[in-house]
C-alpha cells in the first residue's frame, strides 16, 4: 500500500506475493545462516555474523479494510516461517475515531504482536490522557507508541518545540511508564530539523550548519531514557493512582542493578508544591538522593543558538533523613529523584 495521504495505490491481493518474498528475504539476509542464499550475500558483504533482527513493521499509518486484508496475509506467511520475529502493525494516523477503533479491534482479534499508535496532539491531550492504558488488556497485543509529539497551537518552526510541549510529554510518559506491561516501546518523532529548511515542527533536535541544539522535549526524552530502571513499582497518593489531580503526575521504578529507587514527578502548576515521599517496605535508604530538575517559569521558552540550555537539566543533592521525606517541586517542572536503598 502506498501512503494513503499521497497516491493511495494498492497492489491487488493476487499480486502481493513478491512483496511478501521481499520481507522473507530481508529476514534471511539479517538473520540467516551463511549457507542460505541471503545469509551468504550478507557474509560476502563482510558481515558473517547475523544482525539478530527481532521486529518488522508491516505498514505505517495505513488504515481500513484493505490494510487489514494485506496485513493478515503478511502475518500468516511471516509467522509460519519466522515465528520469533515480532510484527508491528499500524493503527492508522490518529489515536481515536473509527479508523483507530476498527484496526485496534481487528488486530487484537488476530493477536498481532505490536500495534503502533501515533499521537500528534495539543498539550492538553497529553495532560489528560495519562490514564489511556490503565484499562487496556494486560495480555495479547502490546502497544508501540511509535510517533508522538505535543503540538502547541498557533506557533511555527522551532517555536513549536517549547517547554509547554515538553512538560505535557513528560506528564504523558508517566502513564506510559506506569503501564509498561502494555506499552513496551515509545519513540518521539520527528528527530531533526534545520533552522533554515525544516519541513515539520516540532522536532526533537534543531541545527544549523555549525551548531546543534536539543529542544526541551529532547531533555525530557533523555531523562526518561537514562532513568528507566528495571521494574515499575506502585506509587500512590491518598491510596489512589496519581492521575493529574492538582496537576501532579508521577511514576516510580527500581533499578535492581544500581539498587536505586527512581521517582519521576511532573508539576504542571506555575507554583511550587510540597510532596511527601513515603517509602514503604524499604529497610534502609541512603542519606542523600540525586534530584535532577528540568524547569522554567515560561511555558513558551525554547532552546536557541543564543541560549541553548534555557531549559536543560540541573542536578543537586537532597538529604534523606527518614523513610517519609518531604520535598519541594518547583512550578512547571519535571523532576527525577534517585535514592539508594537496601
Amino acid at each position: 500500500m502506498a501512503c494513503q495521504f499521497n497516491s493511495g495505490e494498492v497492489v491487488p491481493l493476487d499480486q502481493i506475493q513478491p512483496y511478501i518474498d521481499d520481507a522473507l528475504d530481508l529476514i534471511e539476509f539479517a538473520n540467516g545462516a551463511i549457507t542460505t542464499k541471503w545469509g551468504k550475500l550478507r557474509a560476502d558483504m563482510g558481515h558473517p555474523e547475523p544482525f539478530h533482527l527481532k521486529m518488522l513493521g508491516v505498514g505505517n499509518e495505513n488504515w481500513g479494510p484493505q490494510y487489514l486484508e494485506r496485513f493478515k496475509v503478511f502475518q500468516k506467511v511471516l509467522k509460519e516461517k519466522y515465528p520469533e520475529i515480532k510484527l508491528i502493525a499500524s493503527s492508522g494516523t490518529d489515536p481515536v475515531g473509527d479508523r483507530f477503533n476498527l484496526l485496534n479491534t481487528e488486530l487484537r482479534a488476530i493477536n498481532t504482536d505490536f500495534i503502533d499508535e501515533h499521537y500528534y496532539r495539543p498539550p492538553q491531550f497529553f495532560f489528560s490522557n495519562i490514564n489511556r492504558y490503565d484499562n487496556y488488556p494486560r495480555n495479547g497485543s502490546k502497544v508501540f507508541a511509535g510517533e508522538y509529539a505535543s503540538h502547541v497551537p498557533n506557533t511555527n518552526g522551532a517555536v513549536k518545540s517549547n517547554w509547554q510541549a515538553a512538560l505535557s510529554e513528560a506528564a504523558f510518559l508517566t502513564g506510559l511508564e506506569r503501564n509498561a506491561d502494555v506499552v513496551q516501546m515509545a519513540s518521539y518523532a520527528p528527530l531533526f530539523a534545520h533552522y533554515d529548511g525544516w519541513q515539520w515542527a516540532p522536532d526533537l533536535i534543531w541545527l544549523n550548519n555549525l551548531q546543534i541544539i536539543g529542544s526541551p522535549s529532547y531533555y525530557v526524552q533523555k531523562l526518561y531514557s537514562l532513568n528507566k530502571g528495571t521494574e515499575v513499582i506502585p506509587i500512590q497518593r491518598d491510596s489512589k493512582i496519581i492521575d493529574g489531580k492538582d496537576s501532579l503526575y508521577a511514576t516510580a521504578a527500581i533499578d535492581a542493578r544500581s539498587k536505586e529507587i527512581i521517582v519521576k514527578v511532573v508539576n504542571a502548576l506555575p507554583g511550587e508544591q510540597k510532596i511527601a515521599l513515603n517509602f514503604e517496605g524499604v529497610k534502609k535508604l541512603a542519606g542523600t538522593a540525586v534530584h535532577t530538575i528540568l524547569q522554567n517559569d515560561d511555558l513558551n521558552k525554547i532552546n536557541t543558538i543564543a541560549e541553548p540550555e534555557a531549559v536543560a537539566p540541573k542536578e543537586n543533592k537532597i538529604k534523606i533523613s527518614d523513610k517519609k521525606q518531604e520535598i519541594t517541586v518547583k512550578g512547571y517542572s519535571f523532576n527525577v529523584i534517585r535514592i539508594k536503598y537496601s
